[in-house]
C-alpha cells in the first residue's frame, strides 16, 4: 500500500499543495495534519506508524515534514527500513524503493554523522585550548540580579528570626538548599537550631 503524509506547521500554511502532490502520486491513504516538527504530539503521524506494514510504501512532499530534526529523521527513516517500508520524497532525491534511492539516504545520513562528529571534536579541541590558556567553560560563577535581591531578602529575615526556615522558603519560593547557599553569599552565620 502506497501512504501518504502531509503536515504544516501553523496554522496559516495549506496543506493542499502537499495533499494534492501525494494524491497526484497515487497515494491510497493520506494521513494529514498541522503541528510542528518539534512537537512529539503528532497524533496522524503515530497513527500512520501503527498502521504502515512491510512491504508498503511512506511517500512525503519532503523528508522535512517527517522529522524534527536530521538526526531524528535518519532513526524514523532507519527504524521504517528495518521494518522493510520503503520511502519516497516528492522535493528530495530520495525513493529508498530503488538501490540508488537507499545509498543516496545512507550517503546522506552518513555525511551528517561526519559533520555531527567534526562539530564535536572542533569543540573538544577549542576546550582543550581554552583550558590550556586558563579559561574555563561552563556557566560563570555569581548571581544573577534577582538571585542578589532574593539573598538580601532571605537574609533580612532570617537575621528577624521571626519566620522559620520553612516559612521563609515558602515566602522566597525557594528550596532549603537555596536559601543557605543565599546566606553563605551573604556571610551570614547560620545557625545550628532556628525556628
Amino acid at each position: 500500500m502506497k501512504y501518504g503524509y502531509a503536515r504544516v506547521s501553523t496554522k496559516d500554511q495549506n496543506l493542499n499543495m502537499q495533499i494534492d502532490a501525494l494524491e497526484k502520486y497515487g497515494c491510497q491513504q493520506i494521513y494529514s495534519e498541522q503541528a510542528k516538527g518539534a512537537n512529539a504530539d503528532r497524533p496522524k503521524w503515530l497513527d500512520l506508524l501503527s498502521q504502515i506494514q512491510s512491504g508498503d510504501i511512506l511517500v512525503v512532499w519532503k523528508l522535512d515534514r517527517m522529522g524534527r530534526s536530521l538526526h531524528h529523521l535518519i532513526k524514523i527513516v532507519n527504524e521504517l527500513m528495518l521494518k522493510d517500508v520503503s520511502i519516497i520524497s516528492l522535493n528530495d532525491p530520495i525513493d529508498t524503493t530503488t538501490a540508488q534511492g537507499k545509498l543516496m539516504f545512507n550517503i546522506f545520513a552518513s555525511l551528517a554523522e561526519f559533520e555531527k562528529d567534526l562539530i564535536r571534536e572542533r569543540t573538544m579541541a577549542g576546550l582543550k585550548s581554552a583550558r590550556a590558556r586558563g579559561r574555563m567553560g561552563g556557566r560563570p560563577k555569581g548571581f544573577s540580579a534577582e538571585a542578589k535581591l532574593k539573598a538580601c531578602t532571605a537574609e533580612a529575615l532570617y537575621a528577624q528570626k521571626e519566620l522559620s526556615i520553612n516559612e521563609i522558603i515558602q515566602q522566597l519560593d525557594i528550596s532549603k538548599t537555596t536559601l543557605y547557599k543565599y546566606l553563605r553569599y551573604r556571610n551570614v552565620e547560620i545557625f545550628s537550631v532556628s525556628k
